[in-house]
């Protein structure tokens, strides 16, 4: 597939985006951008959640985890089922409860400002940092297999990605993207199916033969319960995956402006449970199609890409449908479900990042409603070029795969908002609140000296995902220490 070809497939694409944006943001205020006036059909915001959870970072990055991990990442994709089910049932009702537009607003009602503002200040940070993670995946991609050729830099890369989003968001907002996702979660996973059959098509193979291969098994190991020092192991996997859910879906702002969208709590609660059963199944067949990728390539000779000297297991899957002899439907195929997947989390994390900006650090709806639209609009402005410069920065930053750079970041900067919620939740204590911050940020500091103590120290113990429900408790014990005193 050619560059030009490549270029015109994403101009087609955005051209039906722009177009979706036309149809959804006609007569759209603030109201609409934040909550798409709460009218939301369920169904419809749980199919584009898939795309929005999934992102770019699955569709690349889990199948070229495959090698160095097999299918462990399943054992906490079932983590992710319960934390699912505890945000349906324990978070939602408090957020419909309170009617919030952004759920931080919880953290203000139940302890004070300074909790309030701590808790979107630790969110602000993830999403920054979760959205260019995966916002640099595609830069890289496209980067490496079409501007490289072109002589065009990274930067301007990646200033197109951010230009295109803002381009098709800057109006309607959520609303927008209630609708945009649905369309772009069918492209991803209609990509990776047909990329499945292709591949398999191409090895001579039936979907059985595959599975019941000799080859596959070297990639299809499942359960970890050989040591529970292994940073592995099923233990660790699952409950740090139930608390990575909790925390990255429940207590995130970007996720939950999309639950808030729908007309009822029953609703949003439908959504949720439907859209987290289907998410196992999904996640379940790009470990398949990672396993299927490198099968393919040690049949056919494919060497996984090099890029700035250094081997890149996440580049691998384009590598193979643009090189890989699968003709041209594949690569296709490949780039319209990569856009898919990449945008479809990128355009939310920006919405939610300009709703949160402006509620809880500006507190928009304070202020006249005649600047309110105008201030929303430059805080999505700023927003996009904030983006850009630390996906910019994540170039040369970046050594591991994707994926574990994304969940190692979140172990640390939700585990405030674990800690936060659940002591407002089950706990009657008003806290000391202006010594709330300075307590998030130090147990933070806390858990990442934790996790950077040598293993040979702990006698070969591997910190995994369990930092994260380690910083919640770190963050319950120093607000039970600020508690007040009740007279």
């Amino acid at each position: 597939m050619q560059p030009y070809q490549i270029l015109i497939l994403i101009a087609v694409y955005f051209a039906v985006l722009v177009g979706i944006s036309y149809l959804t943001s006609k007569g759209a205020d603030n109201n609409t951008f934040f909550k798409a006036n709460k009218q939301s059909p369920w169904y419809v915001v749980a199919f584009g959640m898939i795309g929005a959870s999934l992102s770019g970072v699955t569709f690349i990055s889990v199948p070229g985890w495959v090698e160095s991990s097999q299918f462990s990442y399943m054992q906490v994709v079932f983590g992710y089922l319960v934390g699912y089910f505890i945000i349906a049932y324990v978070l939602m009702p408090i957020y419909y409860r309170l009617n919030v537009t952004s759920i931080y607003q919880y953290l203000e009602q139940r302890f004070g400002v300074v909790s309030y503002k701590t808790g979107a200040f630790f969110f602000f940070i993830s999403r920054i940092l979760g959205a260019s993670f995966r916002l640099f995946l595609v830069a890289i991609v496209l980067q490496y297999f079409v501007f490289d050729s072109l002589g065009i830099p990274f930067e301007a890369t990646v200033i197109l990605s951010i230009l295109l989003i803002w381009i098709y968001t800057f109006k309607g907002g959520i609303k927008t993207i209630v609708w945009t996702d649905t369309l772009q979660t069918l492209f991803m996973l209609i990509a990776v199916f047909l990329a499945i059959f292709f591949i398999n098509d191409k090895l001579g193979w039936t979907i059985s033969e595959l599975l019941s291969s000799t080859e596959f098994e070297d990639y299809n190991k499942t359960f970890f319960f050989d040591s529970i020092f292994a940073k592995n192991h099923f233990i660790k996997s699952f409950f740090g995956g139930m608390f990575i859910a909790i925390c990255m879906t429940g207590l995130d702002q970007d996720m939950m402006q999309k639950n808030l969208t729908c007309k009822s709590l029953k609703d949003a609660q439908k959504n949720m449970i439907s859209f987290s059963i289907v998410l196992i199944a999904v996640n379940f067949v790009f470990l398949l199609l990672g396993g299927l990728l490198f099968i393919y390539a040690n049949k056919f000779g494919i060497a996984v890409p090099i890029m700035d000297g250094k081997t890149k297991t996440d580049l691998l899957f384009p590598e193979i449908a643009m090189n890989g002899s699968l003709g041209l439907g594949v690569s296709i195929v490949f780039f319209l479900g990569l856009i898919a997947a990449a945008y479809s989390s990128a355009d939310s994390a920006l919405t939610s990042l300009t709703t949160s900006f402006c509620v809880d650090f500006l507190a928009i709806e304070k202020k006249p409603k005649e600047t309110q639209n105008s201030l929303r609009k430059k805080v999505h402005i700023g927003m996009s070029v904030l983006l850009i410069i630390v996906i910019i920065i994540f170039k040369h930053l970046l050594n591991d795969n994707v994926i574990s750079n994304l969940l190692t970041v979140a172990t640390y900067t939700y585990g405030p908002l674990l800690g936060l919620f659940s002591f407002g939740i089950f706990t009657k204590y008003k806290v000391h609140d202006s010594y709330v911050a300075p307590v998030a940020i130090g147990v933070v500091l806390l858990v990442i000296g934790i996790a950077n103590i040598p293993s040979e120290i702990l006698n070969g113990y591997q910190f995994g995902y369990e930092l994260l429900p380690l910083n919640g408790l770190l963050t319950f014990i120093g607000l039970i220490l600020i508690r007040r005193k009740e007279h």
